[in-house]
């Protein structure tokens, strides 16, 4: 049975070294499609320097979401609740 080719692979992004060392490795072995996503929880992050880099990697779809509320909402209001603290 002949294998499928990969066209896409979406990659959770941080713009550190792992992650930008396995894009890297991702554009060499599967000459695909790269989309990265980097989600915001609050981190201290500079988001512009972690799109900049995927850019400069030969990214296309860069996505950047603001999930602060909803990891407050759906994880720390519900471990607070639950004494896990």
């Amino acid at each position: 049975m002949k294998e499928k080719k990969i066209k896409t692979v979406v990659l959770a992004y941080s713009g550190g070294l792992d992650t930008s060392v396995i894009l890297h490795w991702i554009k060499e072995h599967y000459d695909c499609q790269i989309v990265t996503f980097t989600a915001n929880l609050g981190q201290e992050e500079d988001f512009q320097m972690v799109r900049d880099k995927a850019r400069s990697m030969g990214v296309k779809k860069i996505f950047v979401e603001d999930l602060r509320e909803e990891f407050v909402q759906n994880y720390v209001f519900p471990m607070f609740r639950a004494n896990a603290v």
